[in-house]
């Protein structure tokens, strides 16, 4: 079945509010890129930018668009 842009794009979002709504639900992050920086949110809506330093260790700091 072909689906136009329009309802792709309709679907994706319906998709991702979905597996956001369920993330919240659980307590669970969400993980994804934007901005190319990796970005964790937390179930309150919290964002934060994970870095990893030069020894590979992982730090979290508050993500502002």
């Amino acid at each position: 079945m072909f689906e136009t842009r329009e309802q792709l794009q309709e679907i994706l979002k319906k998709a991702n509010q979905h597996a956001r709504k369920q993330a919240k639900e659980s307590g669970a992050s969400i993980y994804y890129i934007k901005n190319n920086k990796r970005v964790r949110e937390d179930a309150e809506g919290n964002k934060f930018e994970i870095i990893f330093d030069a020894t590979g260790n992982r730090q979290e700091f508050e993500y502002h668009e």
